[in-house]
Order: structure tokens, then C-alpha cells, then sequence
């Protein structure tokens, strides 16, 4: 580890080997108490201005205060004065070796280094731009806050400090394991949370070595090891308020900087289908939504291969009616049903992700578009029948109701069709064990992913798939560790 030198020669000769050839590296030799001295930052992400308004009186002045003559400062004794004796914004904490001020600087501060002194000075005039304080538009709501997070995690940090105005919240920040040192913060209320879990939390992001950091999410294979997963026991939202929510259970939550979505650890599945306007609305009606909500995800994952095994395997369960109009559809088409339908979803699929990798103004017009044109031409040509374009868009509607679960959902639904669709009965049966394992054995620091609210486990829960009133709900709060307390 470089330490810094007492020569600022030598030290501003460092740093223009290090910086050099970069435009934004600014660095400006002053003299402050007759101190040689130079100011060392980032143009863009300290600010200038800021600056200026703490030092350029004080670098003027040919004494310091208290001091008849007029006798220059040696560094050390001009370090000392500012850090200690004067009303310097200066940072608590020297900066005493090479890659500290290379921290610093990056992190949008601005260094004072002097001549004859082995430490600099550092100084919070961060002016970098951010984007602004917006309403997320993957997360909507009726009622509740509208702010989201931004891409800037001192930004994101106070949010969360602004609405849990307590000792108990602990923000840590960390630089990553990685070539760009990117800083992440781990975030829990430490009278709510498990220390253990946390300790274990803290222990595996510091030893994680991603290439890259650029989302909370990159630590996922970290801290879930297994490769082969349908569920994933984390979750993640971009709403401040959700977030406080979340650390108030006794949750943990991961910020990175330059990302404006926070994971949260652990996630159980019933969450999946719960969102805040849930306790701003009726019990009644918040209970409906979350019905309907489990039974769209099922509709989605389930109906594709359930229409595939009736319609080829069982037609004798199918209403006569409906019989006859599925086989005089399927007489017009080229493919047989199976293939038919799994063409169809999979042409869905392209059209989402077309859509969501367009510019925004082209977006949604390119999916509504191709998906009229495409489905009104297939049907046109006979190539697909109208029962499998109306099942499969049922499926695709239904989906968007759980957005959280559309990874899975979208594996499920071909691994469901494709069993269905070659083992008929026996393979749908099977799916559906499949994806009651895959549940039932999915987990994340000893919280198993199907635990319904509250602990201990019980059938119909104050909070579960349906709600009691929100004053019942108070009286006890809700704690993600409590069951192991």
C-alpha cells in the first residue's frame, strides 16, 4: 500500500501517472498560510463552486487566526490547524495512502494535500448529477408515496434514512471485489434483524468477486450457489416506502451504486402477490385482488398445458359444444394442436421482449402492432386456430398480474406444455408435482420460500392469501425471524 508523501511533488507526480490523461482530472496549486498546498479532484462529480465558498478566503490570508506575525506554516502545523483549529467543513479523517485518495476523489470529494505533510485533507463538495427522484414505472400504485430510488446510492440511502427516522437502522457501505470498486450498502434494522444473518449476509458479499457490479442482483449467485433454481428466494423494488417496509420485518436490503433497484433477503412467495395499496384498501377488497392474483399465476403457468392434454388426450371431458368448435378449428391448420400452441407462445414471448427492447416511443407500438397483424394473418391463412391464439393470449394477460414471477412463469408454462403435450395426463400430473418441489424445497438462510404470514405456520394466516382488518394486523407486527427467536 502506496503511503502518501510529505513532498507534494511527489504526490501530485503520482497522481498524474495515475490520472494524468484523463480530461476530468482537475488538481490546482495553492497557498494557504504560506503553505504550498494543491487542491486534487474530479471535475463533475466535486463542485467547484462548493469549493471555492470553503477555501479560497482562507487561502488568501497571509495569517492564521490568532497569529501576530506573519512567521509561514510548516505542513504539518497548517495540516493540524485546519483539520483541528479551525471551522472547516473538512472530512473527520485523514487521508493517509494512495488508494484512500484515489476513494475519495472518486467518490466526488475534493483533497487538500500540503507541502511537508504525509496526509491530506478531505473536503464534501460532491456536485454529481443524478437522476431524479421519480415514480418507478415498473411499480404502480393508487395510493401511498410516489418517490422511487435513484441511480445514486447516497441519494437512495437518505430516502430510506428519511422514512425510518430511527437509531435502529444501519446503512454499511462497502467497495466490491471488483476492477471498477463499485460501492453497494447493506441495510437493516439492527433490533429487527437476525445478527447472525446478517454477519453471514455482510461475510459472502465481501468475499463475492463479480467482474462486474452493476445491480444488486449480480450478488444473487453468491448468495444462492445453486445454479439449477426456478425460484429465486429474493426480491426486489425500486419504492422507497416498500423497501422501509421490508427493513421494518426485520428483512435485509442490498443497494448498489448506479442501480435504482434494492434486493431484499429473504423473499417468501406469498409476497409475490401482495403489493401496498393491499393495506390502504378495504380487507375485503384487498383479499379478492390476492385471490385473484394466485389464480391468475396458475391460469398462466397451467392453462396451455391443461387445454393441450384435454383437448388431444381427454376430449370426452370437454362440453360437446366446445368440442366441436376446437375440432372444427384445428381441421383448417397444418400443425397438430400441440405444436401449434407451443409456436404461438413462443411468438408471444418474442413480441414482448421486441417490445421491451425498442426505444420507448416505438415499444408498445411494435407489440400491439405485431401482435395484431401476426395474430389476425395466422388466422387468415389457417395456419393457427382461433381456440389456441384466444388460450394463449389469456396466458400472457394473466402473467403480467405477478410481474415479479415472470422468469418462472415463463419456464413453467413450457415445461408444463411440453410434458402435457407428450405424456398427456400422466405428464401434466407430473409437472405439477415438479413445481410443487421446486417450491417446497426452494429457500434462503433458513426461511423456506412457502412460509405464509405469520409464523408459526397456520392454514389461513392474518396475512396471507387473504387479509384481516389492518387494526388486527397491528397489534402483532409481523417479523421474518421471530419463529427463531
Amino acid at each position: 500500500m502506496q503511503k502518501l508523501s510529505r513532498s507534494l511533488a511527489e504526490n501530485l507526480a503520482a497522481l498524474d501517472a495515475l490520472f494524468g490523461a484523463s480530461a476530468d482530472y482537475y488538481v490546482k496549486e495553492i497557498a494557504i498560510y504560506h503553505c504550498k498546498g494543491a487542491i486534487v479532484l474530479f471535475d463533475g462529480m466535486a463542485s467547484l463552486d462548493s469549493l471555492w465558498e470553503l477555501l479560497l478566503d482562507a487561502a488568501s490570508r497571509q495569517a492564521p487566526p490568532n497569529r501576530s506575525d506573519a512567521q509561514p506554516l510548516t505542513g504539518q502545523e497548517a495540516y493540524a490547524l485546519i483539520l483541528h483549529g479551525s471551522a472547516f467543513p473538512a472530512e473527520s479523517s485523514p487521508v493517509q495512502d494512495m488508494p484512500d485518495l484515489v476513494k475519495r476523489l472518486t467518490a466526488g470529494m475534493a483533497v487538500l494535500l500540503l507541502d511537508g505533510c504525509a496526509e491530506g485533507i478531505a473536503f464534501s463538495v460532491q456536485g454529481l448529477k443524478y437522476r431524479s427522484v421519480e415514480e418507478p414505472s415498473g411499480e404502480g400504485n393508487l395510493r401511498g408515496s410516489r418517490e422511487g430510488f435513484a441511480d445514486l446510492l447516497r441519494v437512495n440511502l437518505s430516502l430510506l434514512r428519511r422514512l425510518i427516522r430511527t437509531p435502529d437502522l444501519v446503512q454499511e457501505v462497502q467497495q466490491a471485489d471488483t476492477a471498477a470498486k463499485t460501492e453497494y450498502a447493506l441495510c437493516y434494522c439492527k433490533s429487527r434483524a437476525d445478527p447472525a444473518m446478517v454477519r453471514r449476509v455482510r461475510k459472502t458479499l465481501a468475499a463475492a468477486k463479480p467482474e462486474l457490479l452493476l445491480d444488486s442482483s449480480y450478488f444473487v449467485p453468491w448468495l444462492l450457489p445453486s445454479w439449477a433454481r426456478l425460484f429465486t428466494p429474493v426480491s426486489y423494488t425500486e419504492r422507497p416506502a416498500a423497501a422501509a417496509a421490508k427493513l421494518c420485518e426485520g428483512k435485509i436490503i442490498v443497494l448498489v451504486n448506479g442501480s435504482p433497484s434494492a434486493m431484499v433477503l429473504p423473499a417468501l412467495f406469498c409476497e409475490n402477490f401482495e403489493c401496498l395499496d393491499d393495506y390502504a384498501s378495504t380487507a375485503v377488497f384487498a383479499s379478492f385482488l390476492r385471490v385473484l392474483k394466485y389464480a391468475s399465476f396458475y391460469l398462466t403457468v397451467f392453462l396451455p398445458g391443461v387445454f393441450v392434454c384435454l383437448a388431444v388426450y381427454l376430449p370426452e371431458l370437454i362440453p360437446p359444444q366446445l368440442l366441436y368448435k376446437i375440432a372444427a378449428a384445428e381441421k383448417a391448420t397444418p400443425l397438430p394442436l400441440f405444436a401449434e400452441m407451443l409456436l404461438v407462445i413462443l411468438v408471444l414471448e418474442v413480441i414482448r421482449e421486441a417490445g421491451l427492447r425498442m426505444p420507448q416511443s416505438l415499444g408498445h407500438s411494435v407489440s400491439l402492432v405485431s401482435a395484431l397483424i401476426l395474430g389476425d394473418a395466422a388466422i387468415a391463412t389457417g395456419l393457427m386456430s382461433t381456440p389456441v391464439i384466444f388460450v394463449a393470449s389469456v396466458t400472457a394477460i394473466a402473467l403480467f398480474v405477478t410481474p415479479s414471477l415472470y422468469e418462472p412463469a415463463v419456464l413453467l408454462r413450457l415445461g408444463v406444455l411440453l410434458a402435457a403435450g407428450i405424456a398427456g395426463p400422466v405428464g401434466l400430473v407430473g409437472a405439477f408435482f415438479a413445481f410443487l418441489l421446486s417450491l417446497s424445497g426452494t429457500g434462503m438462510m433458513g426461511v423456506p420460500y412457502l412460509a405464509p404470514h405469520p409464523f408459526p405456520q397456520a392454514p389461513l394466516a392474518e396475512d396471507g392469501v387473504i387479509r384481516r382488518n389492518y387494526r388486527r394486523l397491528s397489534r402483532q407486527g409481523f417479523n421474518i425471524w421471530q419463529d427463531r427467536r
